[in-house]
């Protein structure tokens, strides 16, 4: 069976599948012996030989998922320029390459995924698929009923209109407030955007939820493994709304909760994650 050749690449964990369209079209990779820079090149992985930077590729390592609470003032890339610090320094321990699921602000923190699995990594970013991602966010000021409603219906940025937002008051502490906000889509800083349309610009934000995954009470700086449970939740997403798509439904639907399997336990509640402890270390 032939497959894409920077899917191979990929693959094997040696980089991202982006990554690997720029090995293949700056001429560092060959199959049997020659130069490959064509990207729709397609190779039989059982026959071909492929190597890059002379080097062949190892077996293809097996599909890892992990969930990491980025702290703050950290880069959500796995390498930075300026020698800042970045998620790849709190992976102590992880030997497969992995790649993160989308970003972070800088200076935001919370729930980020890394994975090898290009496909799905692809998928859950893609526009169309609107994976929901929420938010606690600490705001200047309270915002009211008024200003809520407008984020809801959607707020026009300089981008666009947004879609629309779950928006839910936490907690009013002093001049400031708490609120909890969902969106579905993955714009450049969207959410403090947002919040500076209606008036209240964002001072802490931190990420407690992505799809089926909720950060519970993983520390700042801590990382875990999905377990199997978790890493199929997110492989239904993509794949339920891989289903929609191909029946000509809005794949941005919230599909429908998939059934407990006979014999099978309740999931364990996780526990939410807790703005009072978040203030304690704003």
């Amino acid at each position: 069976m032939e497959v894409r050749l920077q899917k191979i690449i990929a693959g094997t964990g040696l980089s991202s599948r982006r990554k690997a369209e720029q090995l293949i079209a700056s001429g560092h990779v060959t199959v049997n012996g020659k130069v490959v820079t064509e990207l729709g090149t397609k190779v039989d992985p059982e026959r071909d030989h492929v190597k890059v930077d002379g080097k062949h590729l190892t077996n293809i390592q097996p599909f890892v998922y992990l969930m990491l609470n980025k702290p703050k003032n950290v880069m959500s890339t796995l390498d930075d320029p300026g020698g800042r610090t970045t998620v790849k320094d709190f992976l102590h321990g992880v030997s497969v390459r992995v790649f993160p699921v989308g970003r972070l602000d800088f200076d935001s923190e919370g729930l980020m995924l890394l994975t090898n699995n290009g496909d799905l990594a692809q998928a859950l970013l893609h526009p169309r698929y609107h994976v929901p991602k929420t938010y606690l966010i600490k705001v200047k000021g309270v915002l009211t009923d008024d200003e809520i409603a407008d984020l809801q219906r959607g707020v026009k940025l300089e981008d666009g209109m947004t879609s629309p937002a779950t928006v839910k008051k936490i907690k009013k502490a002093e001049a400031n407030s708490w609120v909890e906000i969902t969106i579905h889509e993955g714009r450049k800083h969207q959410v403090k955007r947002m919040l500076e349309t209606v008036g209240h610009p964002v001072i802490k934000l931190t990420r407690v939820k992505m799809g089926p995954l909720t950060l519970g009470g993983l520390t700042s700086g801590e990382f875990r493994f999905l377990t199997d449970r978790e890493a199929n939740a997110l492989r239904e997403v993509v794949e339920q709304r891989r289903t929609l798509e191909q029946e000509g439904k809005d794949p941005g639907v919230r599909p429908p909760r998939p059934k407990r399997r006979e014999g099978w336990a309740k999931p364990a509640k996780t526990k939410r994650y807790s703005p009072k402890k978040a203030r304690r270390v704003a």
